[in-house]
């Protein structure tokens, strides 16, 4: 069973989500919170698999929750709700160590399966997105020098990887389109994300567009 918490300050979203992911047959709805603060608190009670959390709430923010869920043991994986794709808040988010990012208006049968893809530690973040989010940065051009300075210490094989990391493939995908075992794949992405300083694969994908490693 996919334990989600849903985090929003609009009653009616919160509703709305719940329904959506209460008729899934293996995901339950374990809590609501309506901001950060009460999200931090609901996360250490419930220990969710899953957190849906929306980034602009008044109080303490989704921002501020994310940071501060992501950096402890076990975290769960936090998807960040937004209105509109190419949000700022989206992109610092990301870089806070979210999962990726659904827009409210996400399909119901669209929603269910993102959230288990969310749950089996899988990016949710499409390439064209991931475009979006950088083309719409004000600092894209330091954003694009500093990763290019990031990968440089990279092999060609791990530049690979992570350009396949960058096109939102699983480990299972990214072996068999580059001729290696999954095993070999996982150790490839273990190994880049210390050398790059990133807290998951969201952030190597992010970084692989904003140095310019996938087309599209």
């Amino acid at each position: 069973m996919i334990r989600v918490t849903i985090v929003d300050d609009e009653p009616m979203v919160c509703a709305h989500l719940r329904t959506i992911l209460g008729s899934a047959e293996d995901i339950e709805v374990v809590a609501v919170a309506h901001d950060g603060a009460e999200a931090v608190e609901t996360v250490t009670r419930e220990q969710p698999d899953v957190v849906l959390m929306d980034l602009r709430m008044p109080g303490v923010d989704g921002l501020a929750a994310i940071e501060q869920i992501c950096g402890r043991p076990r975290a769960p994986k936090v998807v960040a709700l937004t209105t509109f794709d190419a949000d700022e808040y989206v992109l610092r988010a990301l870089r806070s160590g979210a999962a990726g990012f659904l827009v409210k208006s996400t399909p119901p049968e669209d929603l269910i399966g993102l959230v288990r893809v969310a749950a089996d530690g899988h990016t949710v973040l499409s390439p064209a997105a991931a475009k979006r989010l950088v083309s719409a940065s004000t600092s894209e051009y330091a954003a694009r020098d500093r990763a290019r300075e990031l990968i440089g210490g990279l092999s060609e094989r791990e530049i690979e990887v992570l350009a396949k990391l960058g096109e939102g493939l699983a480990n299972a995908r990214i072996a068999e389109q580059l001729f290696l075992s999954e095993a070999t794949v996982k150790s490839y992405v273990s190994r880049m994300l210390d050398k790059l300083g990133c807290a998951n694969r969201t952030q190597a994908g992010l970084l692989a567009h904003q140095a310019g490693l996938v087309d599209g």
